[in-house]
C-alpha cells in the first residue's frame, strides 16, 4: 500500500481492504498503524447514517424530520443533553417505529397525534411491551415539545404503572454445582467467581483494572466499591493473574481479564465473550447474582441498608432483595412449623 506512496497522500479504506483480506492481514490492525502515521482516510460509509435512513424509511416527512432529530440528539448530544449509548439509540427507535409507521398513514405531522392516538397504541400492548413504548414515545414527543417541533405533549399524564417484579428463588445447588464444573478454564473461574462470590454484574467485569485488585491488603474494588478478598477469592486470583502473565506477558491492557482479542489492545472484552459463559445452563452469571445477593439477604436478615452497603445497590433495589427475603423467610417457617399447619378437627381415633 505503501510502495507508491507519496508525500500527501492518503491511504483510502477502501484501497485497504481488498490488499488487506488477500494477504489475510487485520485490517483494522493496518489501519491503526496508517492512522497513527497520518496517511490514513476511512472513506466507509457510516453504519448509523446507513441504520438510520432504513429506520426512517416510509414515515411522512413531517414525522421523520423530528424522529431524526430525535435520533441524531441523543446518538451525538446536545445543549443539555450527554450523547447516549448507540444501543439505546437502536432501542429506542425499535419500540416506536410500527407506531410511527402506523401514524404515517394517517397523519403528516407529529403534531397531530392526540393523546387518543396514544391510548390506542398503547392497548395493543401489554406487560413490558406496552411499558417500553410509552418510555420511548415520552422521551420523542418530549424532546418534540422541547425543541418547538410540536404544541404540545400528548404523552403528559400517561402513567403505566410499577412493573411487577417476581418472587425470585434461590438457586438449587444442583446448578450450582454443575456451573462450577462447566468453570474449567482459568477465566471461566475468575468471571464465575466475581459473579457468584462478589455479585458483580458483567459490565463491571469487564470493566475491571488490574490496578482495582489489591492482593497484599485481601481487597477488590468493583464499580467504585471496595470488598475484602477472601481466601476462595485469593487463590482463584492468584490462578488467573498467573495464567494471564504466562499466556500475555507483554499485554499493555490495563484491564484484568484479557483474551487473545482484547490483549493486542488497551480496551475491554466484548460482551459476546459472556454470552458463552454457562450458556444454556440454568446458573447463569444474572441468575448467580442473584443468588448471591439472597442468599446475603437470608443470611444476614432483610435489611436493605445492609444489602446496599455490601454490594452497592440503590435504595428501591435494596428493597425489592429485602422484601424478596423476607417473604422466603416466612414461607421457609411456615414449612418448617407445624402448628402453622391445618390440624384435623373433630374427634381423633385412639
Amino acid at each position: 500500500m505503501l510502495s507508491s506512496h507519496a508525500a500527501g497522500d492518503l491511504v483510502r479504506y477502501s484501497e485497504l481492504f481488498p490488499a488487506m483480506r488477500a494477504l489475510d492481514i487485520s485490517v483494522e490492525r493496518a489501519a491503526e498503524v496508517l492512522a497513527a502515521m497520518s496517511v490514513f482516510l476511512d472513506d466507509r460509509s457510516s453504519s448509523f447514517e446507513n441504520w438510520l435512513e432504513r429506520k426512517l424509511d416510509g414515515l411522512a416527512d413531517g414525522i421523520r424530520q423530528p424522529t431524526e432529530s430525535w435520533l441524531r440528539t441523543m446518538r451525538d448530544g446536545g445543549p443539555r443533553t450527554k450523547p447516549r449509548d448507540p444501543a439505546t439509540v437502536w432501542t429506542h427507535m425499535g419500540y416506536v417505529r410500527p407506531t410511527l409507521l402506523a401514524w404515517s398513514q394517517r397523519y403528516d405531522h407529529l403534531r397531530e397525534v392526540t393523546r387518543d392516538d396514544v391510548l390506542a397504541a398503547l392497548d395493543e400492548l401489554t406487560g413490558s411491551r406496552r411499558s417500553n413504548l410509552l418510555v420511548s414515545l415520552r422521551s420523542l414527543f418530549t424532546f418534540a415539545r422541547k425543541t418547538g417541533k410540536i404544541f404540545r405533549n400528548p404523552t403528559s399524564g400517561i402513567r403505566v404503572g410499577q412493573h411487577p417484579y417476581g418472587l425470585a428463588q434461590r438457586l438449587n445447588q444442583d446448578d450450582v454445582d454443575r456451573a462450577a464444573e462447566a468453570a474449567t478454564t482459568p477465566a471461566a473461574r475468575l468471571v464465575l467467581m466475581l459473579a457468584a462470590v462478589h455479585a458483580a454484574r458483567t459490565g463491571a467485569i469487564r470493566t475491571l483494572l488490574l490496578d482495582d485488585v489489591d492482593l497484599s491488603n485481601r481487597r477488590l474494588t468493583i464499580a467504585g466499591r471496595t470488598r475484602p478478598i477472601d481466601e476462595f477469592s485469593h487463590q482463584i486470583l492468584l490462578e488467573w493473574l498467573d495464567h494471564r502473565r504466562t499466556r500475555w506477558p507483554n499485554t499493555a491492557n490495563p484491564h484484568l481479564l484479557v483474551n487473545q482479542m482484547s490483549a493486542h489492545g488497551t480496551g475491554p472484552v466484548s460482551t459476546i465473550y459472556f454470552a458463552k459463559k454457562l450458556c444454556g445452563r440454568a446458573a447463569t452469571l444474572e441468575r448467580l447474582r442473584v443468588d448471591r445477593q439472597l442468599e446475603e439477604a437470608l443470611a444476614h436478615g432483610p435489611d436493605p441498608l445492609h444489602l446496599a452497603s455490601v454490594f452497592g445497590l440503590d435504595p428501591k433495589t435494596a428493597i425489592r432483595y429485602a422484601e424478596n427475603a423476607r417473604v422466603l423467610l416466612a414461607t421457609s417457617i411456615e414449612d418448617q412449623d407445624p402448628a402453622s399447619r391445618d390440624e384435623p378437627k373433630g374427634p381423633q381415633p385412639p
